[in-house]
């Protein structure tokens, strides 16, 4: 589903169209990943998004081949015959040969073409190509590696699939694409097997850094020093070490998502990468200006109606008061900065006190866990909120008809007798069962692993157990968000546009979707410099933070250090005034069109011009981007007064309701006109390195 912006933002771009144009009429794009059609993790995101724009280049010649998956194929893709009569061919010829291969079109924007292999179906080959990979590369692949098992069937089936199109009688020039070590094997296998094949490998997360990450080593202050086989042995996982690595440097063209990643396979991988391809996403624009404001506004009236039933009986906090703060993802608690967050939430509550604000924080974490069912509190607060809301309108219907007949006969209502004393039995039982004697859950459903869990043994021991004296208040969402749920019926979208401020202070994070669609919509969201969505912000931006783009230093800083400089951050977003919230929320949608695929789209079109050139010299020339002719740019600093309220015209972070006042505006063609004058079109300052040269 595309992110929505508005149009109010279209010309904050200062991108320029790169001139590269190269003849494909003769030339067919092969994209091969473990996700496509089968949703794993974050790959699927990038393929499923990328789709569009890729089928606009290469329209009938491009096919995304995956596993099949039946039960993601009957409800993803349309089955159809092969309309390339080379690959129909070599379709029926790997059918007649003991394979199932299926070809059909993935109902997704851009309906692209996917050849789906079923590997589970020529597992009677599996020992056979195991022996092939041994005497191949002796990369031997343990019998109980499912995963590593699939790999090989995946890799050797697609490498005879383009090994059959290419035997054709006039094979047209193939690009292969192959995304993570799940489909690496393919293309160790075509370059081995000398096949006319321009190959591109790309690494979302190297296998090794995402294990020394979770084991909680000194990750990026050590990458020069790790045996890099000891350790992949060490963790039993050399074998699918060694497909990764041999597929990164097999390949024409080896690319990763972003620097900090880059920096990272340099070192685990042994080759630098020839390009960074940062993902990105489709960015749908509104007609109205102000519509991704109002949709924030909707959406957090939903969460104030959830919060509302969670906190029954202790509802002695202001909602118009309080901040929504989220963090979702993967269940890494370390990888994705859960333990530092907690401690941040610790000493921004003790601030929030010791300061006397009237700021309520309530922090989500949505992260899938092991569960067994709805925790029975927390369906029964939001019980309670339905039937409050029940009785206040019974109450409110009699009021009004009372009302009615009063004026009907032209009398002013006398309104000691407008409420009678049942009015008043129902409304004090409504009352009496909002009565609670126990604190607001932490968690949301049963855990099984209660005592193991690391987020609850982190909330007990700062001790924020949901109390009325604590500002921060902690809500633990073990599943991810559904439109379907009784609980919290909204879907992950539009949760991220109710909530103020999105936080990922993520150790290990090579892209970083979550912020990325937090900025999208319009959200600020706080991230790290080794993710590499925060780097590509710090690239980008002149001051990240004044549009909304908080960057944590997890790199060059100690734990203790970091925490406290997300502790600031937080405290001073908490400062901010309603007004000053609405200009960042403008001023971060602002950076939309630099994650449009439209845009980050272009670096994915060099990575195939540069193979193709690679492959067949004879026919295609490419000529990399030069530093001095690069199209990197930077956003400037804002040039209206920043929204941090340090500051602010202001002299204390108590503003007067005037302020909140929701008339009170502010003119954003203004806003938008003073930022456009102040872009850069061209940056050759030398330490802002294009993103491809």
């Amino acid at each position: 589903m595309p992110l929505a912006r508005s149009l109010s933002v279209t010309s904050l771009s200062g991108l320029e169209e790169w001139d590269e144009e190269f003849e494909l009429e003769d030339a067919v794009l092969f994209e091969i990943a473990w996700e496509v059609a089968n949703k794993v993790g974050g790959i699927y995101t990038v393929i499923q998004t990328k789709a569009r724009l890729t089928a606009e280049e290469w329209g009938e010649n491009y096919f995304l081949v995956g596993p099949y998956v039946e039960s993601n194929v009957r409800t993803q893709v349309e089955l159809i015959e092969p309309t390339n009569p080379v690959l129909k061919r070599t379709i029926d010829k790997m059918n007649s040969s003991g394979c199932k291969v299926y070809f059909g079109r993935w109902l997704i924007e851009g309906s692209p073409y996917v050849v789906l292999i079923d590997v589970g179906f020529t597992a009677w080959s599996l020992d056979r190509w195991k022996s092939e990979l041994w005497d191949l590369g002796a990369i031997g692949v343990p019998w109980f590696d499912r995963e590593a098992n699939d790999a090989v069937l995946f890799g050797f089936l697609t490498a005879w699939l383009l090994g059959e199109v290419t035997q054709s009688e006039e094979p047209p020039h193939i690009v292969a694409h192959f995304h993570e070590w799940l489909a690496g094997l393919g293309l160790v296998l075509c370059r081995k097997r000398q096949l006319p094949v321009a190959t591109i490998f790309t690494t979302h997360a190297t296998l090794l850094g995402r294990y020394l990450c979770a084991g909680s080593v000194d990750f990026y202050n050590n990458l020069s020093k790790f045996n890099v086989d000891k350790e992949a042995g060490d963790r039993q996982i050399y074998h699918r070490y060694c497909l990764e690595r041999a597929a990164a440097h097999c390949a024409h063209v080896f690319t990763t998502v972003s620097q900090i990643t880059a920096i990272e396979a340099e070192h685990l991988l042994k080759r630098k990468p020839d390009i960074v391809t940062p993902n990105g996403l489709n960015v749908k624009k509104f007609s109205a200006m102000h519509e991704f404001q109002n949709l924030h506004a909707q959406s957090k009236s939903r969460i104030q109606e959830f919060v509302r039933g969670h906190f029954y009986g202790h509802l002695d906090f202001n909602l118009d008061k309080c901040l929504f703060l989220f963090i979702a993802g993967r269940y890494e608690f370390s990888n994705k900065g859960a333990d530092i967050f907690l401690e941040a939430l610790a000493r921004l509550n003790y601030l929030l006190r010791v300061n006397h604000s009237d700021v309520t924080v309530i922090t989500f974490f949505i992260m899938p866990a092991r569960t067994n069912n709805f925790n029975v509190e927390t369906l029964k607060g939001q019980a309670v909120r339905k039937q409050l809301w029940d009785t206040a309108h019974t109450v409110k219907e009699r009021f009004g008809k009372k009302l009615y007949e009063s004026l009907l006969v032209g009398q002013l209502p006398d309104v000691a007798k407008m409420l009678d004393k049942e009015d008043f039995t129902i409304m004090k039982r409504a009352i009496f069962a909002t009565q609670r004697q126990s604190q607001p859950p932490i968690c949301t459903h049963n855990m099984l692993d209660d005592s193991s869990d690391p987020i609850l043994n982190s909330v007990r021991r700062i001790g924020l157990f949901n109390s009325s004296a604590d500002r921060v208040k902690i809500i633990f969402h073990p599943e991810f968000l559904s439109s379907t749920s009784p609980l919290l019926p909204m879907d992950y979208e539009e949760f991220v546009r109710g909530c103020h401020l999105g936080v990922f202070p993520s150790y290990y994070e090579p892209w970083g979707y979550t912020p990325a669609e937090c900025t999208v919509m319009g959200i600020p969201s706080i991230s790290t410099n080794l993710s590499g969505f925060g780097c590509f912000m710090e690239e980008h931006i002149a001051d990240p933070s004044a549009y909304g783009i908080y960057i944590l230093d997890r790199r060059y800083k100690g734990v203790d250090e970091s925490c406290n400089q997300l502790t600031s951050f937080l405290f001073q977003f908490c400062k901010q005034s309603r007004r000053q919230r609405i200009i960042q929320r403008n001023r971060t949608e602002r950076l939309s069109d630099l994650l449009d695929w439209r845009y980050l789209g272009r670096y994915y079109i060099a990575a195939r011009h540069m193979a193709l050139a690679k492959a067949f010299p004879d026919t295609f020339i490419y000529e990399p981007h030069e530093p001095s002719s690069a199209t990197g740019f930077r956003y400037p600093r804002p040039a209206s007064v920043p929204p941090s309220p340090s500051l602010s015209r202001h002299s204390s972070p108590h503003h007067s309701e005037a302020e909140e006042d929701e008339d009170e505006r502010y003119d954003e063609d203004l806003e938008a006109e003073k930022d456009r004058v102040n872009i850069r079109q061209k940056c050759h300052h030398k330490n802002i390195p294009p993103c491809c040269h």
